[in-house]
């Protein structure tokens, strides 16, 4: 439950904040007592979380490694699209050495038959996982939230149509649509080409489907703050809809919103990875995870390298992502102790 203006802090809250008005002190030290905000309550519970707190610092890590894919390539790794076919054995298109040639030069070997950079197409396949989530969920959280207000604070025949759209959503096979939608849509999408295009319709494709997930989670806040004293104030006080929406339910849906949409990120990284791997998401020779994935189906006995470590870069970051969530939103739950 979201606590609105005036609400009362949870427990733990309550125990350390005292009206400096009063002249709280604290009988053991005989320091005053000093305040603190929802916002600081939930930074120390989050920060108690460890499990939690790693999953955030790799989640911040995978960030920087996407935003900076070009200089680390070019410091550490290859070009993406440098074949070396020196390294590959030319009568079996297996990397020469052991665990798929991974060596001081190529940090986790060069995939068969081109040689290529296998660390370098990891990092820039990060890059496309991470923007296309990110972005991916950013449009779904936008949809959500306006959608949902409108829905739950207006109701009537406004909730009816946006709910009967919503559970028309959910319950349409995302998945088939999706690989039917980006298979007819042109490569050349939003004046762009190649990569970035095939970017852009995975985010717009990815987004509008998750959008539902988040717009009932808001509709649903909505129906049980719409009638709260502070929204009666503002009605009283002769404030617009717009106001009311944006200025006074907005805020108090800051924290469900922001956990869901930390949970719904990695969905779409799998959701990505699907789509390159089905071949209708990121094309070759553009670096994607789901694509190494589906380039190593035909190694995988000989040489199970190549599919071992794009899988475990997608497990570890889905996983970190929904470590950070759980643990965000264990430290936003107003009645956590």
């Amino acid at each position: 439950m979201v606590s609105g203006p005036g609400a009362s802090l949870s427990e733990e809250s309550t125990h350390d904040v005292a009206d400096p008005a009063e002249g709280g002190v604290n009988s053991t030290t005989g320091k005053a007592i000093e305040g603190r905000s929802l916002r600081q309550i939930a930074w120390r519970r989050f920060k108690r979380d460890r499990v939690a707190t790693a999953g955030g610092a790799f989640v911040g890590f995978l960030v920087l490694v996407a935003i900076f894919a070009t200089p680390i390539v070019s410091l550490i790794g290859h070009p993406i699209d440098a074949f070396n076919n020196d390294l590959i054995d030319p009568t079996l298109g297996l990397p020469l050495g052991s665990f798929g040639g991974i060596s001081g030069e190529h940090w986790l070997g060069v995939e068969p038959t081109s040689g290529r950079d296998v660390f370098s197409r990891i990092i820039f396949g990060a890059q496309t996982s991470i923007f296309v989530a990110f972005l991916a969920a950013l449009v779904s959280t936008i949809l959500g939230a306006i959608l949902g207000l409108a829905a739950g604070f207006m109701g009537g025949w406004v909730d009816a149509v946006v709910s009967r759209i919503m559970d028309f959503l959910l319950a349409f096979p995302q998945l088939l649509f999706s690989i039917a939608l980006v298979s007819v849509l042109p490569d050349s999408f939003f004046g762009l080409d190649g990569r970035l295009s095939r970017m852009a319709v995975l985010i717009g494709v990815i987004g509008f489907f998750g959008w539902p997930y988040i717009g009932r989670i808001v509709r649903g806040q909505v129906l049980s703050l719409r009638e709260r004293e502070f929204i009666e104030a503002s009605r009283s006080l002769g404030a617009r809809t717009g106001r009311i929406l944006f200025r006074e339910l907005l805020p108090n849906l800051a924290a469900p919103i922001l956990v869901y949409t930390t949970l719904i990120i990695p969905t779409n990284i799998i959701t990505e990875a699907s789509l390159s791997f089905l071949g209708v998401g990121i094309e070759a020779p553009n670096p994607s995870w789901g694509g190494m994935l589906y380039d190593a189906k035909s190694y995988y006995q000989s040489d199970p390298t190549y599919m071992i470590i794009p899988g475990v870069c997608i497990f570890i970051t889905v996983l970190a992502f929904n470590l950070f969530g759980d643990g965000l939103r264990d430290a936003l739950d107003p009645k956590a102790h």
